[in-house]
């Protein structure tokens, strides 16, 4: 299908902001249940968006060992989020490192025969993974919607509504929106209570 360059432009950016937007949440997540301070949470995002570059270009570089050759932008999984943050209250960020390295060699070593057990993994069990991937986010969710854990406005009526109008709006705006523009809509759902206050 031939396109036009800003049917192509256009396609791309909503890409690139749908990518962004989910690759930097993780980090925030676990950064922000670990305490880590600004500095650390600024390498943190700029590392993970590091990584997902060399993987999205390793991703469109189709050859005999890897890669699909299409232009599919790779980002974080919200999976590991919980290990994650246990690893790192318990053992620190030194010890998150050395368990994602060891989970992506293992991952190298049983990619070759995992297409085999798609099987084993119809709809009922990915969506029960889903589900339970987003029920465990919901406290963080909860702490950052009432202001963010320890703030001094812990709980104010106006982090609430701000966090719910947040919400509302991207509901509409999702109903009312085509697909293709919907899809980068949790942009706008970034944590507020990073933004400077007054």
């Amino acid at each position: 299908m031939k396109m036009k360059w800003w049917q192509v432009g256009s396609l791309g950016i909503q890409h690139v902001l749908a990518m962004y937007a989910g690759a930097i949440v993780v980090p925030l997540i676990v950064g922000g249940a670990l305490h880590l301070t600004s500095e650390q949470l600024t390498y943190l995002v700029a590392i993970d968006l590091l990584t997902c570059g060399i993987a999205t270009f390793l991703q469109a570089w189709k050859n005999k060992w890897f890669g699909i050759g299409l232009p599919v932008m790779l980002g974080c999984t919200f999976t590991a989020v919980g290990p994650m943050i246990a690893i790192g209250g318990q053992y620190g960020m030194p010890a998150v490192y050395g368990a994602i390295l060891c989970a992506g060699a293992v991952v190298v070593l049983i990619s070759p025969y995992f297409g085999k057990l798609r099987t084993l993994f119809p709809p009922v069990v990915t969506g029960s993974v889903v589900t339970i991937i987003g029920l465990t986010l919901i406290p963080a969710a909860v702490n950052n919607m009432a202001g963010g854990q320890g703030a001094k406005d812990f709980g104010d009526p106006a982090n609430l509504a701000l966090s719910f109008g947040v919400l509302a709006l991207i509901i509409l705006l999702y109903r009312c929106l085509q697909d293709s523009s919907a899809r980068s809509l949790f942009c706008l759902a970034w944590q507020p209570e990073r933004l400077p206050r007054p």
